[in-house]
């Protein structure tokens, strides 16, 4: 096995770990013991990853806002997504992933920025893209991390599965994890 292969089975075992034995209720009491504030870009997800962080008591202490930029003219209207990035490597992609993470924490000045995107079904993107192809990234002062997930479900249980992923990564970097 290459070191990449390696590295990518790490972080879904680690993944997978937190999902099984983390509940929302101790990531927002991470996130309130560290002091730490953040925003989440949803593409896919719409609106999950944002319900599940402010159900919480006391949950305006960390979670600042979000942004549901479902389509491209949000992306790079509201989050500043160069258009050349989405046009170059589509709206699903590492890439675009990324710059949302890293725009949404810029945007709302917090310590960590959280995105998704993907495609649920059961259509697919331009350019195409497998049905379950998804990207999470977080950035923090650290820098930015973005995974790739291939799900498969419905298009219901693959947007919750998008919201779990994105979860997991921001637990593992809540608890310290090496998320690279």
């Amino acid at each position: 096995m290459d070191e990449t292969k390696d590295r990518l089975e790490d972080f879904f075992s680690k993944m997978m770990s937190a999902i099984g034995k983390t509940t929302d209720q101790e990531i927002a009491d991470a996130l309130k013991k560290e002091k730490l504030t953040i925003a989440v870009a949803e593409s896919l997800t719409g609106g999950l990853i944002c319900e599940r962080l402010s159900a919480a008591a006391g949950a305006s202490e960390y979670f600042i806002g979000g942004i549901v930029c479902y389509t491209n003219r949000v992306k790079v209207m509201d989050l500043a997504v160069p258009p050349s990035l989405i046009a170059k490597e589509g709206p699903v992609s590492r890439e675009v992933a990324t710059a949302l993470a890293e725009n949404i924490r810029k945007k709302y000045r917090t310590h960590i920025g959280l995105s998704a995107t993907g495609v649920a079904g059961p259509a697919t993107v331009s350019p195409p893209k497998p049905i379950g192809l998804t990207y999470v990234a977080l950035s923090s002062e650290k820098g930015s991390s973005c995974k790739e997930l291939n799900l498969s479900g419905t298009r219901a249980e693959i947007r919750q599965k998008a919201a779990q992923g994105a979860l997991g990564l921001l637990w593992l970097h809540l608890s310290g994890q090496d998320i690279g």
